[in-house]
């Protein structure tokens, strides 16, 4: 429930506290005093669209405050994935509106549209004479029907309602499927070739090409590399006057030096193993000058290789890397055709099965949703009476259609107002008074299964009076024992069942501005004396003392 409203330099309200009654809330005041400011902000808070001329002339900005009451509902999990603060059973909601930009909050924290249009399906329900009403609309008919109904087929339902679309999901794969299947012949032959093309490359790895350029160079320098090597080889071990011949002359004075002094063991030990890498160095240029050759078959098979890779790469990527990715790419191309051509009956078969399972779910639906609407079709007919419609007919008309999300039934809602006339649908027979009363019936019905806690009527008494009017004063006070009601009225009748009664006057002077007061005793008294008689004289007087002594 909604139990308070703060609004500051909103249209002509500088500021206002309103705390609202858990029960019946009635708004009145004079014709154009501004009593729609209260209901407009409160859809405004959670509405998307939202204008700038809603701040006050002269102001920077607008804001609006809303605190909820939460009973009903397990929110914790919704506010801990979108970050908010858990209030326990409080929850503020709040709307800024500045030239530029609109900023929503809950607890403080900002919000999306999305998160807001959730919250009031749970917690508000508007109606007025200037919107289109959600029960006037046949598209939303059957939520309503299944909403009254939840307790005997929602699990039934809700059951039907995943399976279909498991197998919606199953079409949809079925025509990827066939997508897929229906490739050319020429488009699969062309995927072969450039996968049989790469395979018979037989790339060794993604550096192959790299390994072969290096090898090539040695072997295209061949004759050079034998002259170098083999040149340092008899430089360092050649007949006479190599280095090793010169370093054994050292040898032999070192050995001599070291009997002398003992200090140049050390000298004279590095100095032998520089002599023994030494003859391990010339030992490997032998052999690798000895291991070279003029391999002209080697080269020329390098060459090869490399001219088949080179024209890969232009083919398929610029790198060996691409090369081989593009042929794990073209398998699985191939691969998907194949098995979404193996895949096309196994999925047919399926949907066979889901569809069958579907249909038997949709009958044993529809056949509930026939009895309970001829179950509430009844129940509203007789509301309809009480609000003084004896002559109303009311039926929940239902027909069949192929399979869709909410089965196979069309569900419209028909009425007759007038004894000689025939059942029409709801939005085109009802003028603004019967809208009321069907409203409200529909309502009370209603209110004994949904969870909705605040429930806002916007003048629907428009066009009742007499009898009719103290029928709808009567079945408001009912609903009000298990809903938040507000209700703007012109109706003394109405007004005098208020459990807190609000009061809203525009003044004019210096500038237009409006204010709401919370009215009691004498103030309460003089207020539907006024909606009574248009005047406040003895006899209106009395005449509300009289509605509020009932």
């Amino acid at each position: 429930m909604i139990k308070q409203l703060k609004l500051k330099d909103y249209i002509l309200i500088d500021e206002l506290c309103a705390n609202f009654h858990k029960g019946l809330n009635i708004i009145t005041g004079e014709t154009g005093a501004g009593k729609s400011i209260i209901i407009n902000a409160i859809d405004l808070v959670f509405s998307s669209r939202v204008s700038k001329d809603v701040i006050k002339s002269g102001c920077d900005k607008a804001s609006i405050e809303i605190t909820l009451e939460n009973t009903k509902h397990d929110l914790s999990k919704l506010f801990e994935e979108n970050g908010i603060d858990n209030l326990g059973s409080e929850i503020i909601i709040s709307k800024e509106i500045t030239q530029n930009s609109v900023r929503s909050r809950i607890n403080g924290t900002l919000v999306n549209q999305e998160l807001l249009k959730n919250l009031r399906a749970l917690f508000i329900d508007i109606h007025s004479q200037h919107q289109t009403y959600t029960f006037l609309q046949p598209q939303y008919h059957i939520n309503l029907l299944d909403s009254y109904a939840k307790d005997i087929y929602g699990q039934t339902l809700q059951s039907y309602k995943e399976k279909y679309k498991e197998y919606e999901e199953l079409k949809n794969a079925l025509e990827e499927a066939k997508g897929s299947a229906t490739a050319t012949e020429s488009q699969i032959d062309f995927l072969k070739f450039q996968i049989n093309e790469i395979e018979e490359a037989n790339i060794q790895s993604e550096t192959e090409d790299e390994d072969l350029n290096r090898e090539l160079e040695i072997l295209e320098n061949a004759e050079k590399l034998k002259e170098l090597t083999g040149s340092a080889y008899w430089t360092i071990n050649g007949d006479d006057g190599s280095i090793l011949e010169a370093l054994a002359k050292i040898k032999v004075d070192l050995s001599k030096a070291e009997s002398f002094d003992p200090q140049l063991e050390g000298i004279n030990s590095q100095f032998l193993d520089a002599v023994e890498n030494l003859k391990d160095i010339s030992s490997s240029l032998r052999d690798y000058s000895q291991s070279l050759d003029n391999d002209t078959q080697r080269l020329n098979e390098i060459q090869e290789r490399l001219f088949l890779i080179d024209k890969l790469k232009r083919k398929y990527g610029g790198t060996l890397k691409s090369v081989l990715k593009s042929y794990a790419d073209f398998q699985e191309e191939l691969s998907q055709i194949e098995f979404s051509t193996q895949n096309i009956e196994k999925i047919e078969m399926q949907i066979r099965e889901q569809k069958a399972l579907l249909q038997t779910l949709a009958d044993e639906i529809s056949e509930n949703r026939k009895n309970y609407a001829q179950v509430l079709s009844v129940l509203i007919q007789d509301k309809l009476a009480v609000l003084e419609l004896p002559k109303a007919r009311f039926e929940i008309h239902i027909s069949q259609k192929d399979l869709s999300p909410n089965g196979i039934d069309n569900v419209e809602f028909l009425i007759s107002t007038n004894i000689s006339e025939e059942l029409k649908p709801l939005a085109k027979v009802a003028s603004g008074g019967e809208i009321s009363r069907v409203m409200l019936a529909i309502k009370s019905i209603f209110a004994q299964n949904d969870d909705i806690d605040t429930v806002i009527f916007d003048e629907i008494d428009t066009g009742i009076s007499g009898k009719a009017t103290q029928s709808v004063a009567d079945e408001m006070v009912e609903l009000s024992k298990s809903h938040q009601i507000f209700v703007i009225t012109h109706q003394a009748i109405i007004a005098s069942k208020a459990d807190k009664h609000f009061y809203v006057r525009k003044s004019q002077q210096d500038h237009t501005k409006v204010e709401v007061y919370v009215l009691t005793g004498d103030n309460r008294i003089k207020a539907i004396a006024e909606l009574a008689g248009g005047t406040i004289n003895e006899q209106s007087i009395e005449f509300a003392k009289s509605l509020l002594s009932v």
